[in-house]
């Protein structure tokens, strides 16, 4: 994979992330350059990429290549899913539960399975996500996009939280598609964690 392929799925306001913005013309312009990209690169290297762009035998074309951004999206979903288990399991009301898996899908399987995860969370983890997910729940026409929208962003905090101690290239690109952004604490253990992860980038491996 190229540096210009990897450097066109990075969002644009990572390369502003030291406080020199670049306008969309001038970051066209260095996209489409070899010195210009080398340069971008160079940014992105010393900063938000240190470990995706750090020399290695192996690069960072079979990473990004295995963790496409439709694949991440899969993955920090997921994540979020599980994360938020505590909360899906709680839920009693059969208009809530019957929405929420219209949304989530065969998702909504992998909250309820206890042989992946207990779900057991100290009681100010639990309200912090029960009112999260009431939010989602109240906001009517929107339900869809709202939880999906907290569900990835804890999925992106869980994945961060993992990544950097044991996949330190994974959690640099894993944050480069997205833009910047402060994200919830996250709280999943590793195991569970994994059992997701390994799913995932098994399908990646063998599509």
């Amino acid at each position: 994979m190229s540096l210009d392929v990897l450097l066109a799925e990075v969002d644009p306001r990572w390369h502003g992330a030291g406080g020199d913005d670049l306008d969309d013309a001038l970051l066209q312009r260095a996209r489409s350059s070899r010195l210009g990209r080398r340069l971008l690169a160079g940014a992105l290297a010393d900063g938000p990429a240190a470990h995706l762009l750090a020399p290695s035998p192996d690069g960072f074309s079979g990473l990004v290549a295995r963790w496409n951004r439709a694949r991440l999206s899969g993955l920090h979903r997921d994540l979020g899913v599980l994360a938020y288990a505590p909360a899906i399991r709680a839920e009693v009301g059969r208009d809530a539960v019957k929405r929420i898996k219209a949304v989530l899908g065969s998702s909504y399987l992998l909250a309820l399975d206890r042989s992946v995860w207990d779900a057991k969370v100290d009681a100010s983890l639990q309200g912090r996500l029960a009112s999260a997910l009431a939010d989602a729940l109240a906001s009517g026409d929107a339900f869809g996009p709202r939880l999906f929208e907290a569900l990835e962003l804890q999925g992106r905090a869980e994945l961060q939280a993992w990544a950097r101690q044991r996949e330190p290239a994974l959690a640099d690109w894993a944050q480069l598609v997205y833009p910047p952004a402060e994200l919830p604490r996250a709280h999943l253990p590793e195991k569970p964690l994994l059992v997701v992860h390994t799913h995932h980038q098994n399908r990646a491996v063998a599509a």
